[in-house]
């Protein structure tokens, strides 16, 4: 590594932030229950004189210089948790520039923020570059890195695959370089029909303040899209289906059965399986390992008859068999920790959790948010493999795109509510839209 002309070999992050390199990571190094300024002076403060206290003076004037210099109408005593998602973002920025970093990595900085935020964002970092700053700009949202970025350069598999200029780098050939498919088959082509029998049937489920009078159907070999803004009440729906929230009424049949919806139901009985749009809240254990993790809803089956204790055996021989289908990338493969894992390969320890329950229903919310063009191809083979054996699919989306390339049926929510459903063959992204805007 060369960084300023001279070779650069950092032993520790400090080294890398004394030459002038700061990292702003996709998961914020912040402390939520501390102030804004706290936060900017975590690692020193300065002193006062040579006595053994904070200058709190000077602390406070150049959190105010750093604030102003973003334009950022935010109190230096404010928490971090009382902030935005957008706001935190720029936290980061300022103790990147308390650093007087000349290098600022930005890792997946868009994927929490909303529209405005991340153009906000944009408008920041071009700033930054007009002060001389040098920005590697990491992300897997391929329009944001064609507007932002001046070079753009390709990984695979830890290696450089295609790099160049800008206007050389257009969105189909990014995508052609990370997956080594043309951008006409990012969504594998689903082959199978739907079948007759109904594997998810959902009547007048209601829960106040959430949704009201839902009526859904899944069949086997069927994929569902459910397309809404945010807060139209797809994630509060999916979490009642699987039995984490209660409802208010109504009810809900898995193959024929009644499953009570205003009790918490065992749905993994009824082979339900749920994939929750925070993995590594919800979905994973970050410290446990590939193997502990995929095991987790489905230890009965591992356990030694009689005993209690687990086989350890076949469960490490029945997990390293599914992670091999699933093409999970590991250091030592089942042994090693989820977090030490991309995002992809983190969602796809997820799904494969559940895959071993053997589910007939599966609830994928937001199931690419955060990973690349390969993975989310790779992901998709999996979701059309499942329907192909007959499963039901509930796929919840914010990318249109996403679920027009991959569903049987898009139905859309808003306020609690399904307003429209369309079949494949009458998808139009404008209806779509218009239907979740509520607009004529």
């Amino acid at each position: 590594i060369r960084f300023d002309g001279r070779i650069f070999a950092p032993a520790t992050p400090r080294q890398a932030n004394d030459a002038g390199i700061a990292f702003i990571h996709q998961e914020l190094n912040l402390f939520h229950n501390m102030s804004v300024v706290d936060n900017l002076y975590i690692h020193d403060c300065p002193r006062l004189k040579w006595l053994p206290f904070i200058h709190q003076k000077k602390r406070m004037t150049e959190t105010d210089d750093l604030l102003a210099k973003l334009q950022l109408k935010i109190s230096p005593h404010a928490l971090i948790e009382d902030l935005q998602p957008g706001e935190r973002q720029m936290i980061e920025i300022c103790k990147a520039l308390r650093l007087d970093a000349k290098l600022i990595i930005f890792d997946e900085p868009t994927t929490s923020l909303t529209a405005r935020e991340t153009e906000f964002l944009f408008k920041i970092i071009r700033q930054l570059q007009e002060n001389g700053i040098t920005i590697i700009y990491i992300s897997h949202i391929l329009k944001d890195v064609s507007v932002l970025c001046d070079r753009v350069v390709v990984l695979r598999d830890g290696r450089v695959v295609d790099q160049g200029d800008r206007h050389e780098m257009t969105i189909e050939r990014m995508i052609t370089s990370m997956c080594g498919c043309d951008l006409r088959q990012l969504y594998p082509p689903k082959t199978m029909p739907v079948g007759e029998e109904i594997r998810l049937d959902v009547t007048d489920l209601s829960c106040r303040g959430v949704v009201d009078q839902i009526n859904l159907r899944v069949r086997t070999g069927e994929i569902v899209g459910l397309f809404g803004l945010m807060g139209s009440g797809r994630t509060e729906l999916a979490r009642l289906i699987f039995g984490l929230e209660k409802a208010d009424g109504g009810v809900i049949s898995l193959d024929g059965r009644n499953v009570h919806a205003t009790r918490r139901p065992s749905v993994r009985r009824q082979k339900v399986a749920f994939v929750t749009e925070n993995r590594r809240e919800e979905g994973l254990m970050m410290e446990a390992s590939i193997s502990e993790n995929m095991a987790l809803a489905s230890l009965s089956r591992y356990r030694k008859a009689g005993i209690g204790l687990l086989d350890q055996h076949l469960l490490q021989e029945t997990v390293a068999e599914q992670a091999a289908l699933l093409k999970i990338k590991g250091e030592r493969t089942v042994f090693t920790p989820v977090k030490n894992l991309s995002g992809g390969n983190q969602q796809k320890v997820v799904i494969g959790k559940w895959l071993l329950t053997h589910p007939q229903m599966i609830i994928l919310d937001e199931p690419t948010r955060g990973i690349d063009v390969g993975a989310k191809f790779e992901v998709y083979t999996i979701i059309l493999d499942l329907a192909a054996k007959g499963a039901g699919i509930l796929f919840i989306s914010s990318e249109l795109e996403e679920l027009m390339g991959m569903c049987d049926v898009i139905v859309v929510m808003r306020q609690g509510v399904i307003v429209a459903e369309f079949d494949r063959n009458a998808f139009n992204e404008r209806l779509i839209l218009q239907a979740a805007f509520g607009a004529e």
